[in-house]
């Protein structure tokens, strides 16, 4: 498979014109669609999200990536491979789920017999595959066909899967009582591929007419952020990025690495997937090294280019874009990972994008390995529910009041969206990744110590401001959203907001670093 090649996009955006709505998701008696008006109409430019009758919303599946906290080394890319073509999977069973609505309303047992049943069988065989794989490297037998099935998920909130294999128990951090890592292991499917039998609108994908998405978000995904009780208790601070504590190590360490202005952009995710194109199923921003894609050895990344101010630091900064779903077309309108998978609109850059490491509050840090790799967040947290979740939406002006976990903010005129994310701050002392992604980092106890004797590293605190105009909520309806890009099933939910690191600071740099945060300076 070829080189998931990063694209500069275009500087000029098209508007899309449709006559009707993308096919959409539904569930509950409700089915979501967006429509796109053409530039000559009344309400150009409105994504409108409305309601009519179907079965399911989207399809819930056991995150079988994060049951998996022992996997041989020899192993390894093996099971990466089977986990990606899980998510490949899923991704073209959640693209038929939205194609063939008509069929669900003619017969109640089509969801069952032409999705999930097949479905079922598909991940079966992958599952047997990742069970040969850990054997012949050695590995005990996993117990993995308890994982096989998937359900389908009405519009209401999903079940939670509280208590999930793979999520650490280090408490809070900052107090934002968050747990850890992203948990996503990600499909290499660029296309959603079609089985026989679809009706009408099957060739459309994921859900979609003239490369339209049709997968939310809703207006029940937004809030207006002046009528949010305050909720001070999150602790994040005036600027959403306070320190530890006023004892232990208070310094801090802020490195510039820009908002990514040249248009770093992939759907990859070397972290969880390596070796697959299109492995994450969105987009993402990508600052500092400027090598990171699916392919890239930790070699090549070492060598590679920064955009960081500090040459000393070519460590990769990658999250998820923020779209405006405005009815216009970006550069991936008609891409994997992009329109086709239901990430659609214009691309927002942030306005800033501020990447600071702060200390611990009981004592000294330690510095991080070269290549370590800390994910936060689950970038599948409205089905997986919420255990690995780690999210934290604000407007300035308001980061010291309210924080949203499950909502995007309407901010008021003048104010900024943000989306704020503090990582695992205690580190096994040995290990750069673990089988899961998880289980090498932890979050502090809420006494600020770490627990099994972790070691405290730097917290790296990210804090991205965006200008977005402030969607409206008319009858039920929003109208031009915004939102993250998502994995297409996840229906582009606040929650399944996340973020991503690989250290790559020199030697020098990472002790200056050390140094700083442990004598209580402030460096850059």
């Amino acid at each position: 498979m070829g080189r998931n090649i990063r694209k500069r996009r275009t500087s000029m955006t098209t508007k899309v014109v449709a006559g009707s709505a993308a096919l959409a998701l539904g569930g509950g008696g409700l089915v979501w669609a967006n429509f796109y008006a053409s530039a000559h109409e009344s309400g150009s430019g409105q994504n409108q999200v409305k309601a009519a009758a179907a079965q399911i919303a989207t399809i819930q599946c056991p995150d079988v990536g994060q049951k998996l906290t022992n996997v041989p080394n020899g192993a390894r890319s093996g099971v990466s491979t089977e986990l990606a073509n899980l998510d490949k999977q899923i991704t073209e069973a959640y693209a038929r789920l939205a194609s063939t609505r008509q069929a669900q309303t003619n017969d109640t047992g089509f969801v069952q017999n032409a999705i999930l049943g097949p479905l079922k069988d598909k991940r079966t065989a992958a599952l047997d595959r990742i069970r040969i794989n850990i054997q012949r490297a050695g590995g005990a037998n996993p117990n993995l066909g308890q994982f096989a099935g998937c359900t389908g998920v009405p519009a209401e909130q999903p079940q939670t899967n509280d208590g999930e294999a793979g999520q650490n128990d280090g408490g809070q951090q900052q107090g934002d009582g968050q747990q850890q890592g992203d948990g996503q292991q990600q499909g290499d499917g660029q296309d959603q591929g079609q089985d026989n039998g679809q009706d009408q609108g099957q060739d459309q994908g994921n859900g979609q007419q003239n490369g339209q998405g049709g997968n939310g978000p809703t207006a029940d995904d937004f809030v207006d952020i002046t009528q949010v009780q305050a909720n001070a208790q999150l602790g994040v601070g005036a600027n959403g990025l306070a320190a530890n504590g006023r004892s232990g190590s208070r310094g801090t360490f802020t490195t510039k690495c820009g908002t990514n202005g040249n248009d770093n952009h992939n759907t990859d995710n070397v972290i969880v997937a390596p070796g697959v194109s299109n492995g994450a199923h969105h987009l993402h921003d990508y600052v500092g090294n400027q090598s990171n894609d699916a392919f890239a050895s930790d070699q090549e990344l070492a060598a590679a280019q920064t955009s960081c101010q500090n040459q000393g630091d070519k460590s990769s900064y990658f999250w998820p874009v923020l779209r405006l779903q405005d009815g216009s077309q970006d550069f991936d309108q008609n891409a994997a990972g992009g329109g086709t998978e239901g990430n659609v609109g214009t691309i927002l850059q942030p306005a800033q994008a501020q990447l600071k490491f702060v200390g611990n509050k009981k004592g000294n840090v330690v510095a991080m390995p070269t290549a370590l790799r800390i994910i936060t967040g689950d970038a599948k947290a409205f089905v997986n529910g919420n255990a690995n979740a780690n999210v934290n939406w604000s407007c300035t002006g308001f980061e010291n009041k309210v924080q949203l976990e499950d909502k995007y903010p309407i901010c008021p005129q003048g104010s900024q969206v943000v989306r704020t994310t503090n990582f695992q701050s205690c580190w096994d002392g040995q290990n750069i990744d673990s089988a899961n992604h998880r289980t090498h980092v932890a979050f502090v106890q809420a006494d600020g110590t770490c627990a099994n004797n972790f070691k405290a590293i730097p917290q790296l605190q990210v804090r991205l401001v965006y200008n977005v105009p402030a969607p409206t909520i008319e009858n039920g309806t929003v109208v031009n959203p915004y939102a993250v890009d998502t994995f297409p099933e996840n229906l582009h939910k606040p929650i399944t907001d996340h973020n991503d690191f690989i250290n790559f600071f020199s030697a020098n740099t990472m002790n200056k670093l050390v140094k700083c945060i442990n004598t209580g300076q402030k460096c850059q």
